[in-house]
C-alpha cells in the first residue's frame, strides 16, 4: 500500500530546487597591502590593517595578507610577494599560487595601488587612509617631478576610474572621504570607518617637568624638522625637553638640525610608548596631511591634548579648542604650544576632554565596522543586496 504523504509535503516535493543562495558574509577575505606589521617601516596604516586582519580572524573569517617585505607570523595567514617594490608587479601572480579563491579581496591602496579590479573578477574592495595628491610633489621634487605627475595620475584612475565604480571604498576619516570625492568618486561609494585604539591600562606619572612628545615615522610629510625649527622659538619661553619617537630615512639629517634638549629614541616598545604618552604634558604633530593621525588618540586615551596642524585627517582626529589645538600656520602652531605649556589648568582640562573623546574609538568597534561594509561589498557584488546607507 502506497504511503500516505500530507498533500502541503507534495506541494513542497514538486517545487523546483533552487541553488542555494550564496553565505551572506565573505568567509575568505584577503588584504593587498604595502607593508605587514613586523616590516621595520610599518606605521599607522600597518597597524590598521593587523587590527581588522586579526579582528576579523577572531570573528570567525578565513583571513590572508598579501604584502611587500619581510612577514611575520600571525594568527592570521601572512604571505610576502617580494620586495618593497617589486610586490606590486608580482602581486597578482602571488595571490593566483599562494590564495586563489577568496571571497573579498581587499586592496589597501597608500598612494601605488595595485589595480586589483583590473585582474580580480570577484569582489574588491578599496581601503584608504588617505589621498596622496599633494605628497607626490614632496617625495619627487626637482628632476623628479614627472615622476610625482605621473604618480598623482595613476592614484586618481585608480580610485575613481571606471573599473572601480562597482566597488566600494573605505576612507578612515571624513577628510580622506572629502578627497576621494574631490577625485571624482561617487559619494554612494564611499563609507567611512574610523581608526581604534587599544585602552591603554593603568596610567603613569605625568612629568614634573616640561615634556613634549612627537611620535611618527621620520619621513619627509610629517615635518620633524618643521617642529625642530619651532623648538627653537618655544624652548625659551618653555624650557624643557622635546622626544622624538621614530625612525625613518630623515632620522640622520634631522639629528643634525636638531638644537639642545632633543632626544630621538628610535623604535620604542609598547610599553614605552605608553609611558612617553603618559608623562608628556603636550603631544606635536607637525605633518601635513594624515588619514586620521593614530597617535592623536593614543595620546588622548592617556589624558595627554595634541598640538597639530589644522590640515586633513588630523582635523578629523583632534578637536580644537578641547581636545587640542589645531593651528594655522607656524607661528600659531609656536604660540599654542607656548600657551597650553605655561597653563597647567587648560593643559589639564583638555586632557579630561581628550580622554573622554578618544572612550568613542575602539577597535573592537572599528572591526565590526568595517565587517558590516565589508558584508555589504559581497553581497552587492554577489547579486544579493545593494549598498546601504552610508556611514
Amino acid at each position: 500500500m502506497p504511503q500516505h504523504v500530507p498533500s502541503p509535503l507534495r506541494a513542497t516535493l514538486r517545487r523546483p530546487q533552487h541553488p542555494a543562495a550564496p553565505p551572506p558574509v565573505p568567509r575568505r577575505i584577503t588584504f593587498l597591502a604595502h607593508r605587514d606589521l613586523g616590516n621595520p617601516a610599518a606605521g599607522g596604516s600597518e597597524l590598521l590593517v593587523d587590527k581588522l586582519a586579526d579582528g576579523l580572524t577572531r570573528l570567525g573569517h578565513q583571513v590572508t595578507l598579501v604584502c611587500g617585505g619581510p612577514a611575520a607570523f600571525r594568527d592570521y595567514r601572512v604571505v610576502s610577494a617580494g620586495g618593497a617594490y617589486a610586490h606590486y608587479l608580482r602581486a597578482r601572480s602571488v595571490f593566483a599560487r599562494q590564495v586563489g579563491e577568496t571571497d573579498l579581496l581587499v586592496e589597501v591602496c597608500n598612494g601605488m595601488p595595485y589595480l586589483a579590479p583590473l585582474w580580480h573578477r570577484g569582489p574588491t574592495m578599496c581601503l584608504v587612509n588617505h589621498v596622496h595628491s599633494d605628497l607626490w610633489g614632496m617625495r619627487f621634487g626637482g628632476p623628479l617631478a614627472p615622476a610625482a605627475q605621473l604618480g598623482r595620475r595613476l592614484e586618481q584612475w585608480a580610485l575613481s576610474g571606471r573599473r572601480q565604480q562597482r566597488s566600494l571604498l573605505v576612507a578612515v576619516s571624513p577628510s580622506t572621504a572629502q578627497a576621494l570625492g574631490a577625485l571624482g568618486v561617487a559619494p554612494d561609494r564611499i563609507r567611512v570607518v574610523h581608526n581604534g585604539v587599544e585602552e591603554p591600562g593603568p596610567v603613569t606619572g605625568r612629568s614634573p617637568e616640561p615634556l613634549f612628545v612627537a611620535v611618527g615615522r621620520l619621513v619627509e610629510y610629517k615635518r620633524i624638522d618643521l617642529l625642530l625649527r619651532l623648538w627653537e622659538r618655544v624652548r625659551p619661553v618653555t624650557g624643557g625637553r622635546l622626544v622624538i619617537v621614530g625612525d625613518g630615512p630623515e632620522r640622520e639629517r634631522l639629528e643634525r638640525l636638531a638644537g639642545p634638549d632633543v632626544t630621538f629614541t628610535g623604535h620604542v616598545s609598547e610599553a614605552e610608548k605608553h609611558r612617553l604618552l603618559c608623562a608628556a604634558w603636550l603631544l606635536l604633530h607637525p605633518s601635513a596631511v594624515e588619514g586620521w593621525g593614530l597617535v592623536v588618540t593614543e595620546a588622548a586615551a592617556r589624558g595627554t591634548p595634541a598640538v597639530a596642524f589644522d590640515v586633513p585627517g588630523l582635523r578629523d582626529s583632534v578637536v580644537d579648542g578641547e581636545t587640542g589645538v589645531l593651528a594655522r600656520g607656524e607661528s600659531s602652531f609656536a604660540a599654542a604650544w607656548c600657551s597650553l605649556a605655561l597653563s597647567a589648568s587648560r593643559r589639564a582640562a583638555m586632557g579630561e576632554m581628550a580622554l573622554g573623546h578618544a572612550a568613542g574609538f575602539r577597535w573592537e568597534r572599528t572591526v565590526r565596522r568595517f565587517r558590516a561594509v565589508a558584508c555589504e561589498a559581497y553581497r552587492s557584488a554577489s547579486g544579493t543586496g545593494g549598498y546601504a546607507s552610508r556611514g
